[in-house]
């Protein structure tokens, strides 16, 4: 137990630099541990014994993917640079960070992120046995109809009937910039050659248009942390959300997040967050589960792990099982402290700063990464997904209408078309 939580630790590290640089997703550097897992092996083999060393990997990169999902909402909020689990909460982030409550948003989303894990946990065992009773067969047929329920829904969602036609164009065209952009996934290493074809895609779409749309004058106005206004509850509406993220293939946290907006309305920006950021944590805990089922990982964490684990993970209540739910638990405590901490940090650095000063530095910076990761192709995607992220606030359309650049992809994949 004691090394499962020293290799949750060093999870923990990883998914702390995965979360907090932007364009950098856990997923790459957990692919990365598995390629170096020999010499891994070779390092710690004087005292670790070698039937132990593929649990201890595994508690190692489920925790980095945990606590990737406390911290990745800190650059989102602060830089602009969403990651894909965070898009929906990158303007009420915003919106609290412009009246001197960015540390509000931030104890927001790490609240959201620790209930979404800690129910999780709990109902993980629970859910596993019905799972292997029958009801894994079931729901595996529904993903087509849950992605199609949730693209109408925020079609529909729209009161006015040309809001609607412009939901419907939004989707569309986000949807169409998707799939070219994950069918010519392979053409967009930049130099460093870990970069995602979704950072440009999602930073364009919705980090770079409030930057751009803002007056960009003046100061940003003093950060105070306000302890008392965060309020855990709405962390509970995103577990249910988290769950059919983690078990359909192909749904994203997005996709729930966008499902879970729709269906329960939080007018609060920090409960919006809160909810928000509870379904990407939750996630991460159900794909675990739906591994230990099925065999199938539906994340790029969770293919290393069965990669690495084997068998040693399925059937009920495996001794991994238990071991990898505990590595859950410890890295959602040490999410949460970084994440407030790391926070903390940010708000003093910008606090007080000019606002138009802080808005160019954000964009050179983000297209720098964009070209460091994704080349030259990336800086193109970048500018045009800009200019289509600047369509909602001229139709006055919701922005999670541009969540089709997940959604639509995933839909023409699951049906053969893509």
């Amino acid at each position: 137990m004691a090394m499962v939580i020293y290799a949750s630790i060093i999870g923990a590290a990883i998914g702390t630099a995965s979360g907090l640089i932007p364009g950098i997703h856990v997923n790459t550097l957990a692919i990365l541990m598995a390629v170096g897992m020999p010499i891994i092996t070779d390092a710690v083999s004087g005292t670790v014994a070698a039937e132990d060393i593929p649990l201890l990997m595994s508690s190692a990169v489920v925790s980095a993917a945990v606590v990737h999902s406390f911290t990745d909402f800190v650059p989102s909020v602060f830089v602009g640079a969403p990651d894909a689990d965070e898009v929906l909460s990158l303007l009420p982030g915003h919106r609290l960070l412009r009246d001197g409550k960015g540390m509000l948003a931030v104890r927001s989303a790490a609240s959201g992120s620790l209930v979404g894990a800690s129910v999780s946990v709990i109902l993980a065992i629970p859910l596993q046995y019905v799972m292997l009773s029958g009801l894994s067969d079931i729901l595996e047929y529904a993903t087509v109809p849950v992605l199609i329920t949730v693209i109408a829904a925020t079609i529909l969602h729209e009161k006015a009937p040309m809001r609607k036609l412009w939901a419907l164009a939004l989707m569309m065209v986000s949807g169409s910039l998707g799939c070219i952009s994950m069918m010519s996934g392979a053409e967009w290493g930049g130099p460093t050659g870990i970069g995602s074809v979704l950072f440009p895609l999602l930073t364009g779409l919705f980090g770079l248009p409030p930057i751009l749309q803002s007056s960009g004058s003046g100061e940003i106005p003093e950060q105070k942390d306000d302890i008392a206004g965060t309020d855990p509850m709405p962390g509970a509406k995103g577990v249910l959300a988290g769950g059919v993220a983690g078990w359909f293939p192909g749904v994203t946290a997005t996709v729930c997040a966008t499902m879970a907006t729709i269906i329960s309305k939080e007018d609060r920006p920090e409960r919006f967050i809160s909810m928000v950021s509870s379904v990407g944590t939750a996630s991460v805990v159900f794909t675990l589960v739906t591994l230990s089922v099925t065999g199938n990982g539906r994340s790029g964490t969770m293919l290393v792990v069965k990669d690495v684990l084997g068998e040693g993970l399925t059937g009920f209540c495996s001794p991994s099982f238990a071991a990898l739910l505990l590595s859950v638990a410890v890295a959602s405590l040490l999410g949460y402290f970084i994440t407030i901490r790391a926070g903390g940090a940010l708000s003093s650095m910008i606090s007080g700063s000019d606002a138009s000063r802080m808005n160019k530095a954000i964009l050179v910076v983000i297209c720098c990464l964009v070209a460091l990761m994704t080349g030259l192709n990336g800086l193109a995607l970048l500018a045009v997904s800009t200019a289509v992220g600047m369509l909602p606030s001229v139709s006055g359309v919701s922005r999670i209408t541009l969540g089709g650049c997940l959604m639509v992809p995933v839909l023409l994949m699951r049906i053969g078309l893509l």
